[in-house]
């Protein structure tokens, strides 16, 4: 697993960076959409760069005619969008079922155990 140390660490290594082609902001989209497949690493970029950079990289993006990579950021920031939703749905127990009282059922065929 990654932690979010390695991740900030390494972000902060790219966008300082001189000798490479890639640019700070691609990085960050490259970073965003390879984490989206693990929660534990999304999670740590969340926490080490933030949506708000990640929409700013998107922005980047376009003004450099980058539309892939502009596409792949809109496209992780959406999904770290519905990530904290479902999560904010969790927290608030939103997302439970509920039964209503005197709500019948389905029979089992099993018996009673009292």
């Amino acid at each position: 697993m990654v932690s979010t140390v390695t991740v900030k660490r390494a972000l902060a290594a790219l966008a300082t960076r001189t000798d490479t082609a890639t640019r700070p902001y691609v990085a960050v989209i490259d970073e965003a959409d390879a984490a989206r497949g693990d929660v534990r690493r999304a999670a740590g970029f969340v926490d080490a760069v933030g949506l708000e950079r990640l929409a700013d990289a998107v922005d980047a993006a376009e003004r450099d005619g980058r539309e892939g990579a502009a596409e792949r950021g809109r496209d992780a920031l959406a999904t770290y969008r519905r990530f904290r939703a479902v999560a904010a749905r969790e927290e608030s127990g939103t997302d439970r079922p509920r039964h209503a009282a005197g709500t019948p059922k389905p029979d089992t065929g099993q018996g009673s155990t009292e």
